[in-house]
């Protein structure tokens, strides 16, 4: 059975190749992760729709950039991260600007250029990615009141699963510094939950 940087690498040969497939593949692997890491980050859905979409055109627009097919899914967070940091000083110093598909998504030629990728209509994710029971609601929530410095650290490390050097690569910072937010975002969850369970359960502070 193959790992999944496994599969991401053959992912990301396969779009370096110029698949159409791949970019289909993609986009269905990443287009509702994308949403979601954006989703908490930036604290709005129409935010969130805009960042997920601009980060997958800059993936596609981007690939020549990408030196290591087995790093495919850092690469693309870091990608997100800058379009999070990005569309937040637009919304304060700059009007709005609309991406376009039609004009921006990729193009493939008979001859090897890039073709007609079609991208799902984001209003057909689900308001909280299929995040719908009150615990997980709960969950999410928490998390999006963390901290920025914990958030990040906590939805890269916790909920895609990257490596504490592959979150420390995206964000710029040490691993130690990595190690440290982690904790703290964790111990700031655990608190949380552990107040809501109490409450959900009928149990007070005097037991």
């Amino acid at each position: 059975m193959q790992s999944v940087k496994e599969t991401d690498a053959e992912l990301a040969r396969n779009l370096l190749g110029g698949s159409e497939q791949a970019f289909d593949d993609f986009v269905d692997a990443y287009r509702s992760r994308l949403f979601q890491y954006s989703y908490l980050m930036c604290g709005h859905r129409e935010d969130a729709e805009e960042v997920a979409q601009e980060t997958l055109l800059k993936v596609f627009q981007s690939l020549d950039q990408l030196r290591e097919p087995e790093r495919l899914k850092p690469w693309v967070f870091r990608i997100a991260k800058n379009a999070c940091l990005m569309k937040r000083r637009k919304s304060i110093f700059a009007p709005s600007v609309e991406l376009s598909l039609d004009e921006l998504r990729p193009k493939m030629s008979g001859d090897g250029g890039m073709s007609r990728i079609e991208i799902a209509d984001w209003s057909m994710l689900p308001e909280d990615l299929a995040l719908d029971a009150e615990l997980n609601a709960t969950l999410t929530e928490a998390i999006r009141k963390l901290p920025e410095l914990y958030r990040s650290v906590v939805l890269l490390r916790d909920v895609e699963e990257m490596s504490t050097e592959e979150t420390a690569e995206i964000l710029d910072v040490r691993i130690d510094v990595v190690k440290t937010r982690l904790h703290r975002g964790r111990l700031a969850l655990r608190k949380y939950m552990d107040s809501y369970l109490m409450t959900s359960r009928g149990v007070t502070a005097n037991g």
